[in-house]
């Protein structure tokens, strides 16, 4: 079975691919995620994750070894909303959200001596309304500082989901069933005992 590696600082990356119990090794990978002028979302996030997983490919020194990358962006009205810069940028986007439906795309990328094949996953998810003290409340958790769209799904986020139309591991960061797919496809095994 070919080495597979994840080249992503996210724990909630590394948590969900143990969870389906693949054997993976972890890399760290610094690439430019600023979106290009007028790129699509559904674009600039599969071009990132791209970039992650051959940029982690670039680094490895095993040939027949796969690198995983992945991305996560949230969308309103067709902005992208990254990770908020500070406070206010936080709260403005929480606004934003709150009572309507929004979109979160998760592109997955997976690079070998190949190619690199990547797959987008789009879902749509609800915001009940959020009042300002809430708003500010979770801001002061911590929580929102590094997550795109300034909330995260499996965490105090939570409460303010009043729908999710699509895959609930791709909204935390990793659609699962895509990503078992490439994996197979490539013939790195899942459930296996062994993983990290």
């Amino acid at each position: 079975m070919p080495a597979l590696f994840l080249a992503s600082a996210s724990p909630r990356r590394r948590e969900l691919l143990t969870q389906i119990g693949v054997p993976f090794s972890h890399l760290s990978v610094s690439i430019d995620e600023t979106p290009a002028a007028s790129e699509p979302p559904d674009v600039y996030v599969q071009r990132v994750a791209r970039e992650k997983a051959l940029a982690g490919l670039a680094r490895v020194t095993d040939a027949s070894a796969c690198v995983l990358g992945a991305d996560t962006t949230v969308v309103l009205d067709g902005r992208i909303l990254g990770k908020p810069a500070d406070k206010a940028q936080a709260l403005a986007m929480l606004h934003a959200l709150s009572g309507r439906e929004h979109q979160v795309m998760t592109a997955v990328a997976l690079a070998s001596s190949s190619g690199c094949v990547t797959r987008l996953v789009t879902s749509r998810v609800r915001f009940r309304p959020i009042r300002s003290d809430e708003a500010e409340a979770y801001w002061a958790s911590g929580e929102p500082q590094d997550k795109a769209g300034s909330y995260a799904i499996q965490g105090w986020g939570a409460i303010f989901v009043s729908a999710l139309e699509g895959s609930y591991s791709g909204v935390v960061g990793l659609p699962l069933c895509e990503t078992a797919q490439l994996l197979a496809a490539h013939g790195i095994e899942y459930w296996t005992k062994s993983s990290v």
